[in-house]
């Protein structure tokens, strides 16, 4: 049944039968908390779903963290097993997990970390029909609030997506916690989020299905989330930047936290991701690209999808100006391809041009070539741009 229930959602190319119909539908987690100190407070969230959890947890997090959440979820009568995350999220971790659950009984599976625990904390709860609830560390990634999980290889390349019949029960983001992670975490979240609204505009205008349950219009709400975080990152993006490396939790700070984790969540999820996305995940055919964070990539694919569309210079200039300021990278030997041929290029260019790639929601004819020639001119506008 749990079979049944997987749909990848980038598995439609672009065909008729991805344009949606009148029919529109909005989708997000039931409750989002955030602030200073709610970590404590994982137990009195979790009784509320199940009497028995499985805890997944990134390796420095349970070293840091465990014994405390444990204590808090055993306080509030909720049973624990407790799981170290293997570091990927790949199939075989996810049967790992879903084997833990069964033997548990767990009822609800709390995924404690970044992205790709929570993505396999999701993907666990789905196959055992257990609630979900996610708990990031760090604000890099919009994992937290979505239905989907990404799995890939054991070495970094992106397989597919996957969707859970239902978003995180409960999405707890601790600020003092997300504060103490190292600054490029949050600049890196920054660089996804970026990412919303230009990739919104794609499905708008492609008039592409969103990702909630089978794919539907966009909601209003949703547009305008999607929007509302992008004015967010271009108000408080910078100088939460500064504040975050000085460890000071500005108001600044929470807003972009709050943008990089719920605004972007349900702004991809409610309108679709495009090109910034396909772009990032073609990238991963070259290895060099192995070591840099999912928004580091994004922020590149960025320029690369304004390229492809022909956006306004301005609109160019203003997210090359606002990812270099924080230090993500936008040029090709930012992301370690200094020495890129035209034929890793061409590579790069052909998996993205696969007909499940999300790429395929902007709204101009594709190619591999035409992706190729955007990134090699991306990198080349950017460099115009930044003087480097």
């Amino acid at each position: 049944m749990a079979n049944d229930m997987t749909a990848d959602i980038r598995a439609e190319a672009k065909t008729p039968q991805k344009l949606y119909g009148s029919t529109r539908a909005y989708g997000g987690p039931l409750r989002y908390v955030q602030g200073p100190g709610v970590l404590k407070d994982i137990g009195r969230y979790a009784a509320t779903l199940a009497d028995q959890a499985v805890l997944l947890m990134d390796g420095f997090v349970q070293d840091t963290y465990g014994d405390g959440l444990s204590a808090s979820l055993g306080a509030a009568g909720v049973g624990v097993t407790a799981l170290r995350f293997g570091g990927e999220s790949t199939d075989t971790e996810v049967a790992r997990c879903v084997e833990a659950a069964r033997a548990a009984g767990a009822g609800v599976v709390i995924g404690v970390g970044g992205g790709k625990t929570l993505d396999t904390a999701k993907l666990t709860a789905r196959d055992v029909g257990a609630r979900i609830m996610t708990v990031p560390t760090i604000a890099s990634t919009d994992s937290p609030t979505s239905a989907i999980g990404v799995i890939y290889t054991e070495d970094g390349v992106y397989v597919r997506v996957e969707q859970s019949p239902r978003n995180p029960d409960v999405v707890l983001v601790d600020s003092e916690v997300i504060l103490k992670a190292p600054v490029r975490f949050l600049a890196a979240g920054m660089g996804d989020a970026l990412s919303t609204w230009v990739e919104a505009r794609s499905n708008f205008e492609s008039r592409s299905r969103n990702y909630v349950a089978g794919g539907y219009a966009p909601s209003i709400a949703g547009a305008q989330i999607a929007r509302a975080c992008h004015d967010t990152l271009m108000r408080d993006g910078v100088a939460a930047f500064h504040a975050a490396k000085a460890g000071c939790l500005t108001q600044a700070v929470e807003n972009i936290i709050e943008a990089n984790t719920l605004l972007s969540g349900l702004g991809f999820e409610n309108c679709g991701v495009s090109a910034a996305h396909g772009v990032h995940d073609a990238l991963t055919v070259l290895e060099p690209t192995h070591s840099f964070m999912h928004g580091e990539k994004v922020a590149f694919g960025i320029v690369c999808l304004l390229v492809l569309e022909n956006r306004d210079p301005g609109e160019v200039r203003e997210a090359v100006t606002f990812c270099d300021a924080i230090g993500l990278p936008v040029t090709l030997s930012q992301l370690g391809l200094a020495d890129v041929t035209d034929a890793d290029l061409m590579r790069v260019g052909e998996a993205a041009m696969d007909p499940a790639s999300v790429i395929h929601s902007v709204p101009v004819p594709l190619d591999a070539q035409k992706i190729a020639h955007a990134i090699r001119a991306a990198d080349v506008i950017a460099r115009s741009i930044t003087g480097r």
